[in-house]
This record gives structure tokens, C-alpha cells and sequence, in this order.
């Protein structure tokens, strides 16, 4: 049975994913003292949304909800994406990232005063670009915003029925 015919393996896999991801920058923030900048945080944001959705399509497991759920994966791991090369290619050569669409974000979500130690932006975009083993740091979101649109789009185009023996 391929993975496309395991939903549900799919779905835990991209919670587990997108948990281990936030908790890989809050490492990252309280014990190597690399502070996010207001698209980092954006970012986790996406990951939350990413391990919500498919926690809520492993808790009603019909093969409607866990579409649903790799859908919405999908289209939020494209936002990722999107964030991702955004925070690289434009907003870590700003020399200010305030009142940026991300900060707009987190502000209207009340997240970054309800949690401020996940998801408040404490430095620039300029700031906040660094590099992990040579490889910009937002680039490692990036490959798994990319991994977790694959898982998504499987879950989504899972077959109808269960193949047959």
C-alpha cells in the first residue's frame, strides 16, 4: 500500500512536522539567542495552521474531512512558501521590516501579545538573516513547506475506496 492510500500516516506525520519545526525555532530563539523577525514569526504561524489542520483531519477520519485537510495543508504550505522566499529574497535585504504584511498578520491574530515568547517579531529582517550549516535559515522552512504541500497534495488526491486484494 502506498503512502497515497495512508492518509492518516500522511496527516500524523505532517502535525508531527510542523510541531517539530516550531519547536526547532524556539530553540533556536531561547537557546541560541537567534530572534525572529516578524516574517520568522509568520512562519510559525503557517506551521501551527499546518499541524491544526491535520490534527483536525486525523480526529474526524472520514475521507471527506481528511481531503479537506490535505487541501488546506497544501494551500497553506504554498503561503509557506511564499513567506519563506519572501522573508529571503526581499524582506531580509530591507533595512526595515516594520508594518510589514506579516506584521499586520500577527498584530490582527493578538498572537504575538497572547504568546509573545513564540510569536512575537523581536528583531529586523536584516537581523534575523542568518545562516545554519551555510544554508540560510528560512531556506530549511522552505524545503519543508515544500515537503508538507507533497504530503497535502497526496492526502487530497487519496483514492475513493481502499484498492482492492
Amino acid at each position: 500500500m502506498g503512502l497515497r492510500e495512508r492518509p492518516v500516516l500522511l496527516l500524523g506525520l505532517g502535525a508531527l512536522l510542523s510541531l517539530a519545526a516550531i519547536g526547532a525555532a524556539l530553540v533556536s530563539q531561547h537557546v541560541f539567542d537567534m530572534q525572529p523577525c516578524p516574517w520568522c514569526v509568520l512562519q510559525r504561524l503557517v506551521f501551527a495552521a499546518i499541524a491544526l489542520a491535520c490534527v483536525i483531519g486525523l480526529l474526524l477520519r472520514s475521507k471527506l474531512a481528511q481531503r479537506i485537510a490535505g487541501g488546506a495543508v497544501m494551500l497553506l504550505a504554498i503561503e509557506g512558501v511564499v513567506a519563506a522566499l519572501w522573508q529571503h529574497f526581499v524582506a531580509a535585504a530591507s533595512t526595515s521590516c516594520n508594518l510589514t504584511f506579516a506584521d499586520r498578520v500577527m498584530s490582527s491574530t493578538g498572537l504575538d501579545a497572547l504568546m509573545p515568547e513564540v510569536f512575537q517579531a523581536r528583531a529586523t529582517c536584516a537581523d534575523a538573516a542568518v545562516n545554519l550549516l551555510g544554508v540560510p535559515y528560512e531556506f530549511y522552512s522552505l524545503a519543508l513547506y515544500i515537503l508538507l504541500g507533497a504530503m497535502g497534495a497526496l492526502v487530497l488526491t487519496q483514492p475513493a475506496r481502499a484498492p482492492a486484494r
